[in-house]
């Protein structure tokens, strides 16, 4: 590998420079003939034209940095290092490929290369980039993280986002711009106000430079510049590379909207052909090296096909692997009790979980919108910067896209972030990031990487905050693969929930409701971590079972009081733990009351009530003496006016008359 700033045009690299484009051009030219038999599925965005770019950056990179790239990342993965086998099986969905047949050609990931993948979301991986620059530079790691895109991305909300973020931050970040001029089929001039792209940097502070894509010796001094400059920096940098694919957006487009000249005369400018050609105009290699290195290069691709033939595809059995981590640390033991007890709040219990995973572990730290000085919304975290400074209580600008990407790319690079979203609506904006990177991140790479972070949130009603503060979507989020889900409705757990979310392998999303902050009560002085994988029976009961959680469990409790007063004894289960759902405690209750009915602040339509009455259902049926009762929101936004509001959700006295409904005393 040379050194340096400047190429160093030797025989032995303008070898490896040539060799580099022509595997990529020979590889995709066997992937789309192989497209064309079926072999190869889905989606499959090719580079031809692009591979100066990808050969020239990755040659001004070390081992040690990291490299995230888009759904058209064959070109950057071969240049980086990912073998052309594995890659090919990976196309095929074989289990022998880099992400073992997960991930398929727009996720191509390899822990060996420090490749962190494509993403099929069009900007998705830029945040992550910066995550995992801001886990380096968290742990003195001095290693560049490349990103790659291409000009569509530059419209996109987390691309502004994560400019700025990382400006802010002086992430040590390449953000490379492939600019071929069109999004999708969408021309530049018609889907940018300003075409020069490069100029964006500038309203972040950011260094810039435009280099022709079509020339590798230009892209890498381009590259290796930059590169030295964050080096020497920590400051990031952008390289917008002027290039254009010669084939359509995907093997799906017909490439109508180009006019052919076009075309034409972009090939005359092809940059394979053009770094062929200088070098033997300029005796630097000659006609037979190169058709001997041409040779090679169909060999290896005849050797990549034949191996994804032969390679054996996961068996169904496997279904399931990788979608959460396969083994998981033990739950804590449970504490001795005690008898000193202090006074205090479930807001003061969250700070303390917090303040005390901040002590345990240094990789800990917290970020989100005004968590610093202010101290976050609902005044959690007020104090804790004074204590533990900003680089561990980072105050974020009003990005959820970026700040959460951030954090999990942080998380996969071995850092232990908490992300604050400041409530349950705005996790809608980082919800690319929260579905299609924390979730699925472990499942495409082939159990390569995972994301092990903790993202915490405000949720529900009854503040008076009206239609876009009063959500309770913690039911959406439990219906996704890859999540586990939490809502602690008890001081207990607001202490000790997070800790133990803190040692899980993948991403735990908290939901703590509005209405819980000010609830008082005694806690244990030395009150710990708490298991993560049970629900609770918070009160005993042999007539009925009420299942609920989070903020409708004070509810719930006191309606199981005003039903004793007629009798009627119900047992209350405490979730706890939104995904997965506890069925053995679930069902383990109705057995023995054989009624049921679910609180939850959810709408009703779609409802984590729906599926818990289903599943009810479904393993229970037989043992019911009547059907699952469901107390649910009214299928309205929240109004504003307190007894409209009231009204729009569960009531201890809707609870109490379904209870009796199920009962037969309605």
């Amino acid at each position: 590998m040379t050194t340096g700033t400047k190429p160093r045009l030797d025989h032995a690299h303008v070898a490896a420079l040539l060799r580099g484009m022509l595997r990529i051009r020979r590889f995709e030219a066997k992937c789309a003939e192989l497209y064309t038999q079926e072999k190869i599925r889905g989606f499959l965005h090719l580079y031809d034209g692009e591979e100066a770019i990808a050969v020239g950056v990755m040659a001004a990179l070390e081992e040690r940095d990291r490299v995230v790239a888009t759904y058209r990342e064959h070109g950057h993965a071969l240049a980086r290092g990912v073998s052309m086998q594995s890659a090919l099986a990976e196309m095929y969905g074989k289990a022998t490929g880099c992400s073992g047949g997960r991930g398929g050609s727009m996720h191509l990931f390899d822990a060996e290369t420090n490749f962190y993948g494509g993403n099929a979301i069009v900007g998705g991986g830029i945040p992550l980039a910066a995550g995992l620059a801001l886990g380096d530079k968290m742990q003195g790691e001095a290693r560049v993280t490349v990103c790659f895109f291409g000009d569509g991305a530059v419209a996109e909300g987390e691309f502004h986002e994560t400019m700025n973020l990382a400006a802010l931050w002086a992430l040590p970040v390449l953000f490379v711009c492939e600019n071929n001029r069109y999004a999708m089929g969408t021309a530049i001039e018609r889907h940018q106000a300003n075409p020069d792209l490069a100029a964006r940097a500038a309203g972040y502070g950011m260094p810039a430079e435009a280099v022709d894509g079509m020339d590798v010796v230009a892209v890498e001094a381009a590259a290796r510049r930059a590169v030295a400059a964050i080096r020497a920096e920590a400051h990031p940098r952008f390289l917008e590379c002027l290039t254009y694919r010669f084939r359509a957006h995907s093997m799906f487009d017909a490439g109508l909207y180009r006019d052919k000249a076009e075309v034409r005369e972009w090939r005359e400018r092809d940059p394979v052909p053009r770094f062929r050609d200088w070098l033997v105009t300029n005796n630097l290699l000659h006609d037979e090296e190169i058709a001997a290195i041409e040779a090679e290069i169909e060999q290896e691709v005849a050797n990549a096909a034949a191996s994804a033939e032969q390679a054996p595809w996961e068996p169904v059995e496997d279904l399931e692997r990788h979608v959460m981590a396969e083994t998981r640390p033990p739950p804590p033991a449970a504490a001795e009790p005690v008898g000193e007890t202090v006074e205090t709040t479930y807001r003061e219990a969250v700070k303390a979980a917090i303040t005390d995973a901040m002590i345990r572990d240094e990789r800990v730290f917290l970020m989100g919108e005004d968590v610093g000085a202010y101290g976050g919304t609902y005044a959690v975290t007020k104090g804790l910067m004074a204590e533990f400074g900003p680089d561990r209580i980072r105050d974020t600008p009003l990005s959820e896209a970026a700040f959460t990407g951030a954090g999990i790319g942080a998380a996969m690079v071995g850092m232990r972030p908490i992300v604050e979203i400041m409530t349950v609506n705005f996790s809608l904006l980082a919800l690319d990031q929260i579905l299609n990177t924390a979730a699925t991140i472990r499942h495409m790479s082939g159990g390569q990487f995972g994301a092990p972070l903790v993202i915490r949130m405000a949720t529900g009603a009854g503040r008076q905050l009206a239609a876009q503060h009063s959500h309770s979507l913690e039911g959406w989020y439990a219906h996704i693969p890859g999540l586990r889900v939490l809502a602690p409705a008890t001081l207990e757990d607001a202490r000790g929930m997070l800790w133990t979310a803190l040692q899980e392998p993948d991403p735990v999303l908290i939901f703590e409701h509005v209405l819980l902050y000010n609830m008082a009560g005694r806690l244990a002085v030395d009150a710990g971590p708490v298991e993560i994988d049970r629900a609770a029976v918070r009160r005993a009961g042999r007539d009925l079972t009420l299942v609920t959680y989070g903020g409708s469990l004070p509810k719930t409790l006191a309606a199981a009081e005003r039903l004793a007063e007629d009798g009627i004894e119900a047992e209350v289960i405490d979730l706890r733990v939104l995904r997965p759902l506890d069925d053995e405690t679930i069902l383990g209750s109705v057995a023995r009351t054989r009624r049921a009915v679910v609180v939850d602040e959810g709408w009703r339509t779609g409802s984590l009530a729906a599926e818990i009455a289903a599943r009810i259902g479904e393993a229970a049926f037989w043992s019911l003496d009547a059907p699952v009762g469901r107390v649910c929101s009214a299928e309205v936004p929240v109004p504003y006016p307190k007894h409209l509001e009231d009204a729009a959700l569960p009531t201890v006295d809707a609870i109490v008359a379904a209870s009796r409904a199920t009962m037969g005393r309605g």
